[in-house]
């Protein structure tokens, strides 16, 4: 008599689980179904085609075959859902019956709106493809009601799961499509649209709810340990540390008591597990080159059969690992590995004085073996690697590997465990170690793979949270430096130091005494600490990174605002008529634009050289702001002008922490400066058409949304300590260098002048492009519209703001009261001057000040 027993306090399996999978396939589905909504809709000709060659087809069908097929698909399709159901609740899983229901009730109300929109608002075409006379009269419907939900209902349920009711779930739909498009009740591409429909419904209902739990466990486990020979008696859940964030499953582990013999490490891998950082490998799969990534979701068996080789492999290599006893499944979900037990704890439990260099080493020759045999192990980070009570290192988590691998990874093998072993011990030992096995060839070769993209996400996270840390630090520096030179002020102020020269003297000081301590607070990297300590040994050695992102996350975002913007633009420019407005606009207001639009460069430079107290010449600073219309179509135009003008400072002599403490002081002072002059123009346009002097509403409700913002960071610890870290941060490198400028009355002047000129001159343009189309505004709503727009724009993720700030000045001029046929064509003249047609000069700038060494 067996009795099953696990040990300690499992911890509880949710009940139910939202499956990666089930949003894959909603998407889909939802996909699916507007690519028949588009083919029908621009595809006229060959949907009526196609649907004339079926209903010939058809037609040709005996009428008594006809009339059975709609007999028995009315009878099958309402039996066979019943049948599974009472087999379900027969089986006590009434959970699964519960969710086709639900879904078999949304896929009907999705069905009902479907149909009304293709009644009353979809396109003629799609609603001929959809729809055709009936033959009792009328119209028949689009979607199916009574098919699609029981379509989402049979999905949901999951009779697409077992063999024998998958048989039966296509018979009953095949036969129900070939009755309904015989008998002349549906079209074919409402037979598809009403398919993709409950299919589309059924996996949301699921992805949605979660599906029911089937996950095995520790029971099931002593269980399936019995049926391969093995006598258990207990098993107890091992702590799975980092699983929750690490992309490659690691699987349930347990540690199992036999009758006689070792214990032994069992390792479960289920379905949902198996599932885990799916959209993370997606990602790798797309953002990543020249490196061979496994399949995004596998096969249980696929698991089984890579981990088993990777096991046999390594132990085949000469390296320390687990040796593999057994494999089995644990039913139609979940399989499990057999290991015998190795007593030890993960690197990252060890303490540091207690990792001498020979364990480092031997963490090395690990890695040297599986080398030797081209193996990579892909993930060789602190929780990988187990110390035994020997003090042997053994290679754990072997699953994400690759046997045959090509020197890129294998490299890539080499680069992460010299941050692992350096985020413990130090860069220092973790590259003499490293070099005293593998030699100072191998360990700088690796130098070019040292960037966080080729790390596993456990050793970026611990990086970027030392990041954290090391900033906090120099913040912390900086403002202690600041505090101290306030107080040493402060004393020469008691003493009534009146001297004008010992009163600049001591400012001097300040300001060197804040430089000396930024740049002392300054703390490399552990990335930077191990390839200073790689060149002390090879200073030859490549530091180049290797290109491994294929595709960054903010080039996809800018592609897909991009491409609405395309849109957006699109549809604008088929409304207008380009020769007519040739001959329509006013050439000599045109001519005022181009003024008004090439003053901006010259103001952009006053302002920035009013932050600046080093000399720098002001025709640089003119075509390096005309440069910056170049950048602004490779970059968001707030980033690419503050990257620029960095760049351009620091090249024209202004330290670095001055560069951009200077371009940062010209950002702040915009920022504060635009805020003031929307709020002051936006009471002005309120009290226009308004005999009374009071506020208008809209400045009302934002001054309200600004207080209701400022409570609510205000209550929320995190969001307070957030602002108030990153304020104190402005004030430490920001408010020394405006304080630098105050003292300078003239550079101040320049810098307020300047923005003031630079919002000018914009309102301007905008304002001549209105008037060469015959439109007029008050200049005080023109500044409203262009600084909310320019808003926008800055903060749009689009080259240059395209498609955010064309859609805000369309709709905040026709809000102002301008007709659309003034108002777009207005617009796109603004465009025009102000992003499109200084790309030439703004390139030729650019390569102008690159060639010069400017920028």
């Amino acid at each position: 008599m067996h009795i099953d027993r696990v040990s300690g306090d499992e911890p509880l399996l949710p009940a139910r689980v939202h499956r990666p999978a089930d949003l894959v396939r909603l998407f889909l589905g939802i996909v699916g179904i507007a690519l028949v909504l588009a083919l029908a809709a621009f595809a006229h000709g060959t949907t009526t085609g196609l649907e004339h060659d079926i209903s010939a087809s058809t037609g040709r069908a005996p009428q008594l075959l006809a009339s059975f097929a709609g007999l028995a698909a009315n009878i099958a399709i309402f039996i066979v859902p019943v049948a599974f159901a009472i087999e379900r609740l027969i089986k006590r899983d009434g959970l699964r019956i519960a969710d086709g229901v639900l879904a078999a009730v949304l896929a009907h109300g999705v069905s009902l709106a479907t149909d009304l929109w293709v009644a009353r608002a979809a396109p003629e075409s799609i609603r001929d493809a959809l729809t055709q006379p009936a033959p009792t009269g009328g119209l028949t419907d689009p979607v199916h009601g009574y098919l699609a939900p029981v379509i989402a209902y049979m999905t949901a349920v999951g009779m697409s799961r077992r063999p024998r009711w998958r048989v039966a779930m296509w018979a009953v739909l095949l036969l129900d499509a070939f009755a309904v498009l015989v008998n002349g009740y549906t079209t074919p591409f409402s037979i598809v649209a009403t398919v993709l429909i409950g299919w589309t419904v059924a996996y949301g209902t699921l992805y949605a709810v979660g599906s029911p739990n089937v996950r095995p466990t520790g029971r099931h486990l002593l269980t399936g340990l019995r049926r391969v020979g093995f006598k258990p008696v207990t098993a107890l859940r091992a702590e799975d540390g980092a699983d929750d964030t690490e992309p490659h499953e690691r699987g349930r582990r347990y540690i199992v008591t036999l009758e006689d013999g070792p214990p032994l490490d069992v390792t479960v891998v289920d379905r949902e597990q198996q599932a885990q950082g799916f959209f993370y490998r997606v990602w790798q799969r797309l953002a990543l080159r020249g490196i061979t990534q496994r399949r995004s979701l596998q096969s249980l068996r696929q698991a089984l059969e890579q981990e088993a080789l990777l096991a046999y492999a390594a132990i085949a290599a000469g390296a320390n690992a687990p040796k593999l006893i057994a494999t089995s499944e644990l039913g139609p979900d979940a399989v499990m590995l057999v290991y015998e037990h190795i007593g030890g704890r993960p690197l990252g439990q060890v303490p540091t004085e207690e990792i001498t260099d020979e364990l480092m080493a031997g963490a090395w020759r690990q890695v040297q073996a599986l080398q030797s045999r081209r193996i990579a192990h892909r993930r060789l980070d602190a929780d990988a690697l187990l110390v035994d009570r020997s003090g042997n290192v053994v290679l754990t988590d072997l699953r994400g590997g690759e046997i045959a691998a090509g020197d890129l990874v294998l490299r890539m093998d080499v680069a992460q465990l010299l941050v692992t072993l350096g985020l413990r011990v130090g860069a220092e030992r973790a590259v003499a170690t490293g070099v005293a096995v593998l030699g100072p060839d191998a360990v700088a070769d690796s130098l070019p793979l040292l960037q966080p993209i080729a790390l596993t996400r456990i050793s970026r996270s611990t990086l970027r949270q030392l990041a954290r840390e090391r900033a906090q630090r120099e913040r912390e520096k900086v403002l202690q430096a600041a505090d101290a030179a306030k107080e040493a002020k402060a004393a020469a102020a008691e003493e009534e130091v009146s001297d004008r020269k010992t009163l600049k003297a001591e400012r001097q000081a300040e300001k060197r005494a804040i430089d000396e301590a930024l740049e002392e607070a300054r703390e490399e990297d552990l990335l930077a600490q191990i390839r200073r300590q790689v060149l002390l040994i090879r200073p030859q050695a490549p530091i180049e990174p290797v290109r491994l992102e294929r595709i960054k996350p903010r080039t996809l975002i800018s592609f897909v605002a991009g491409a609405f913007a395309a849109y957006f633009l699109l549809s604008q420019l088929t409304h207008v008529q380009f020769g007519d407005l040739v001959e329509k606009a006013d050439w000599a207001w045109v001519a005022a634009a181009v003024a008004f639009q090439a003053l901006t460069y010259v103001a952009a430079a006053l302002s920035l050289l009013g932050f600046v107290p080093e000399k720098v010449g002001f025709a640089r600073t003119v075509l390096a702001q005309v440069a910056g219309s170049f950048v602004k179509l490779v970059a968001p135009a707030a980033v690419g002008g503050v990257a620029l003008n960095t760049r351009f400072l620091q090249r024209s002599g202004v330290r670095p922490g001055l560069a951009v403490a200077s371009v940062g002081a010209s950002q702040l002072f915009g920022l504060g400066c635009h805020i003031m002059l929307l709020l002051s123009f936006g009471y002005v346009t309120g009290t226009e058409r308004s005999s009374s002097l009071g506020p208008s509403r809209t400045v009302i409700g934002g001054l309200l949304t600004a207080a209701v913002l400022v409570l609510v960071v205000a209550a929320i610890p995190v969001l307070r300590k957030f602002v108030s870290t990153r304020v104190r941060s402005l004030f430490a490198g920001v408010i020394p260098r405006m304080l630098d400028v105050m003292q300078r009355p003239q550079k101040l002047l320049s810098g307020i002048g300047g923005m003031l000129l630079l919002t000018a001159a914009n309102v301007m343009c905008l304002d001549a492009a209105i008037r060469a189309f015959g439109g007029e505004l008050s200049y005080a709503s023109i500044a409203v519209v262009f600084l909310t727009a320019n808003a926008l724009g800055s903060a749009a993720p689009t080259p240059g703001g395209v498609g955010a700030v064309e859609l805000a000045l369309t709709a905040a001029l026709t809000v102002a009261g301008l007709p659309a046929e003034q108002g777009t064509p207005a617009v796109l003249l603004f465009r025009l001057m102000t992003l499109w047609l200084p790309v030439l000069p703004g390139w030729l700038s650019f390569t102008h000040l690159t060639r010069k060494g400017a920028i």
